[in-house]
C-alpha cells in the first residue's frame, strides 16, 4: 500500500505482473528495500511460471521517487533506473 500523503524524496516500487494491467504499488523507504522487493516479485512471478500456475506473464517494475511535480522515475547518480543499476545483477543481463 502507498501512503495517502507522500513527501519530498519519499519512494515507492510498482510492478505490473502481466502487460498491460494495473501496477501494484508498495512504499519503501530506500534503495536497499527497493532492490529486495523488486527481486522478490520478479522470482515469484518465475515461481508461478515453472510450477506452472499461471500458463505465461509479462511483466514489469521499477522505482518512483516523489518529486515537486509528483511521482517521477527514479535513477542513479549516472541517470540509470533501478533496473539497469540492480536488477540487471539479480537477473544476469549485463
Amino acid at each position: 500500500m502507498t501512503k495517502a500523503k507522500p513527501k519530498l524524496g519519499d519512494l515507492r516500487v510498482w510492478w505490473i505482473p502481466q502487460i498491460p494491467g494495473k501496477a501494484f504499488l508498495v512504499d519503501v523507504q530506500n534503495t536497499y528495500e527497493a532492490k529486495l522487493m523488486l527481486g522478490t516479485l520478479a522470482r515469484y512471478d518465475t515461481f508461478q511460471l515453472v510450477e506452472r500456475v499461471r500458463p505465461d506473464f509479462s511483466n514489469i517494475g521499477g522505482l518512483e521517487v516523489f518529486g515537486v511535480d509528483g511521482w517521477e522515475d527514479w535513477a542513479d547518480e549516472d541517470g540509470e533506473d533501478i533496473y539497469r543499476t540492480e536488477m540487471a545483477k539479480i537477473e544476469g543481463i549485463k
